[in-house]
């Protein structure tokens, strides 16, 4: 804030002439007076006519007095006072709230944020951080693990814990059941355990499983080509794996295995399933192809 404090003001002098004061006509001989544009006043009549009023104490401020000036309100000295603590603002920083002037301690403590960390006033213009309705300096802001300020960097809270991202990632994120780096975003879940999509991969030709179909063998992952090559009962007639993936029933007979569509008569080709049969060496036959044997 400025203060404007008699700049220039008007100038006293003793007379020894016959002159008289402009307005009250009183002889000035031997008196102080003020010299004015339209002539010499006596101090009595300088106070009374061209004296500007304290805002204060809503009395004159006279030709004698110190006058300190702030938006168009004029003060004594005296009177240019903090309307909290009383503190004389003539030589020190001040806001002014309304029409109370402040001094900068008084509105810090009444109008400024205090930081959640050290409780001690955020002052106006100082770098701070706001986060969730709070406000801590910047330099008070720091990690709850590394106790490093996290300053402009990304952070992760946690309750009333506040974490640097690389800090939360080795405290509290999951980490890949392959290669034990943490999971930053979205991965996978088998057996209750989390992936990263690019690690889920088939046991037998890494080719990755995250969104396809694929089954297991000995908690191993497979997918559906390696685990019939490698698992899979061979169907009898077409030599293929059985997997029961896709809707896919199979015929168990003694050690062989066919699929459903593949479980036909060796002679005429009818379907067999549900019907019976008569097995001729490594051969199944309808009962009629049986008969003309």
């Amino acid at each position: 804030a400025l203060i404007s404090a008699g700049e220039g003001g008007p100038q006293t002098a003793t007379m020894t002439e016959c002159f008289d004061c402009d307005n009250c006509k009183e002889s000035l001989y031997g008196r102080k007076y003020i010299q004015m544009d339209n002539g010499p006043y006596c101090i009595p009549c300088y106070d009374a006519h061209f004296a500007n009023t304290c805002d204060e104490c809503k009395e004159l401020i006279g030709h004698d007095c110190r006058e300190l000036y702030y938006e168009d309100r004029h003060y004594h000295e005296h009177c240019f006072r903090c309307f909290r603590c009383d503190r004389s603002l003539a030589d020190e920083p001040f806001t002014c709230q309304g029409k109370e002037l402040l001094c900068n301690d008084c509105y810090c403590s009444e109008f400024s944020s205090k930081c959640v960390a050290c409780e001690k006033t955020v002052m106006p213009g100082s770098r701070k951080l706001e986060y969730n309705g709070q406000t801590w300096h910047e330099h008070c802001f720091i990690c709850s693990s590394c106790q490093q300020p996290i300053g402009s960097r990304s952070f992760i809270p946690d309750k009333k814990d506040y974490y640097c991202v690389p800090c939360y990632e080795s405290k509290f994120a999951p980490r890949c059941t392959r290669c034990q780096k943490t999971l930053t975003k979205g991965g996978v879940t088998y057996r209750d355990e989390p992936w990263h999509k690019e690690c889920f991969v088939c046991t037998g030709c890494k080719t990755p499983l995250a969104g396809q179909q694929f089954t297991s063998q000995d908690d191993n992952p497979y997918c559906i080509k390696c685990f019939g090559n490698l698992y899979a009962k061979k169907c009898s007639a077409c030599t293929k794996p059985i997997t029961g993936f896709g809707g896919g029933k199979y015929v168990s007979f003694e050690d062989r295995h066919w699929h459903h569509n593949c479980f036909n008569c060796a002679r005429c080709s009818t379907s067999l399933v549900g019907k019976g049969f008569i097995p001729d060496n490594d051969e199944i036959l309808c009962r009629d192809c049986s008969s003309d044997l």
